[in-house]
């Protein structure tokens, strides 16, 4: 098995290519090892030391760690990886879902056809950008003119995320949906 590394715009976190399917549709956050047990293959990532965080994609795997140097860390998760996929366990355990949201959306019914025109223009040219760079940004909410956007995976934390936000993401929506004013992060 071969696993391909890459580097995201976020130094705290690489991004993993097992060559084959994690989640195939959805994703899947662990923030913490307490989080890990929806994941068999998260926790093995959380043993690693200086692992501070997992987001598992359709076809990659993104750990971003608390401290420690790549060097050292990087083989330790490359060996949790392969031995996960080469064991034949699950990556999610029984019972769990991929794409758990964290709350309801929230907006006006007023504002449906906006924010159906918003959803589309993240889910079609927001998103696979975002994939990427080992991250993934969901809409959560309009209100007044801002649209509110989760970020998660390598886009959490960035240092670049609210360059991300703010050039590429604002400045999009805007041109295509008036109303819309400004994007902040939940």
């Amino acid at each position: 098995m071969f696993i391909q590394t890459e580097a995201t715009p976020n130094p705290a976190t690489l991004k993993f290519l097992p060559g084959r399917t994690v989640l195939g549709d959805g994703t899947l956050e662990a923030r913490s090892p307490a989080e890990a047990g929806r994941s068999p293959l998260v926790q093995r990532l959380f043993e690693v030391k200086g692992v501070g965080g997992v987001f598992l994609g359709s076809d990659f795997v993104t750990v971003t760690k608390t401290d420690g140097d790549w060097a050292h860390m990087k083989p330790a998760i490359l060996g949790a990886i392969m031995e996960h996929f080469m064991s034949g366990a699950p990556v999610l355990a029984d019972g769990v879902n991929a794409d758990q949201e964290d709350g309801e959306e929230f907006f006006n019914e007023a504002d449906e056809e906006i924010v159906g025109t918003i959803k589309e223009l993240i889910e079609t040219r927001v998103r696979p950008a975002v994939a990427a760079d080992g991250g993934d940004i969901t809409f959560r909410g309009f209100r007044e003119g801002v649209v509110y956007l989760n970020m998660k995976g390598s886009c959490s934390g960035c240092p670049s995320s609210t360059a991300t936000l703010k050039n590429g993401i604002e400045n999009l929506l805007r041109h295509f949906v008036p109303e819309v004013n400004e994007v902040r992060p939940v």
